[in-house]
């Protein structure tokens, strides 16, 4: 989800954990409850601009049986972006055609990535991987699950940056998989949702 306002913005993305699905458990249900909680807390006074009590709360008030990998972002009018990931989720930060910044995904080993459940043995906000970047004007951030960043390489996607015109286009050439990208603008930014 993404939303945006006073100059900064907020975004998200959560993706279900397919094993599930042999427990004839909708993977997508405990993703979408988590990131309608979340998108529900983001004006909550106790939130205050921190991805990581976001995910807290939202967390806690999910109430679907699942798990789900996921990465929140929050963007301050100053040009501060505010990380909070739990799993392979990811964000890569453009600048001047290269890949500036990049989140690491958290794994137990490989295939197995932290995750918040509905389950007391998952992850929870504590052991998200937190962070912070500093944007400059015309930087691009482009985000999304595991599925987008196992497929789609770093050569590619700046590739697709370098030929594009604008957020718009390179949103638009990138794959369907790609959550958002946003064209970081002075005190302020514009996203397209994909």
């Amino acid at each position: 989800f993404f939303v945006g306002g006073d100059g900064g913005g907020v975004f998200a993305i959560a993706d279900g954990v397919s094993g599930w699905a042999e427990k004839n458990v909708n993977p997508a249900l405990f993703s979408r409850e988590l990131m309608a909680n979340s998108s529900t807390f983001i004006k909550d006074e106790e939130v205050s601009q921190d991805p990581q009590i976001l995910l807290m709360k939202a967390h806690a008030a999910t109430s679907s049986i699942g798990s789900a990998t996921v990465i929140v972002a929050m963007l301050e009018k100053t040009g501060t972006l505010k990380i909070a990931s739990v799993g392979d989720c990811g964000l890569k930060v453009i600048r001047k055609g290269q890949v500036m910044f990049s989140t690491c995904p958290q794994e137990h080993y490989f295939d197995c990535p932290y995750q918040l459940s509905s389950e007391a043995i998952g992850q929870t906000s504590q052991d998200a991987l937190v962070c912070t970047v500093n944007l400059m004007e015309g930087d691009m951030i482009v985000s999304g699950s595991d599925g987008f960043f196992d497929n789609i390489f770093d050569q590619e996607i700046l590739g697709v940056i370098n030929e594009s015109l604008g957020t718009d286009e390179a949103g638009k050439s990138l794959p369907l998989s790609t959550q958002a990208t946003g064209d970081v603008k002075q005190h302020g930014a514009s996203f397209q949702s994909l």
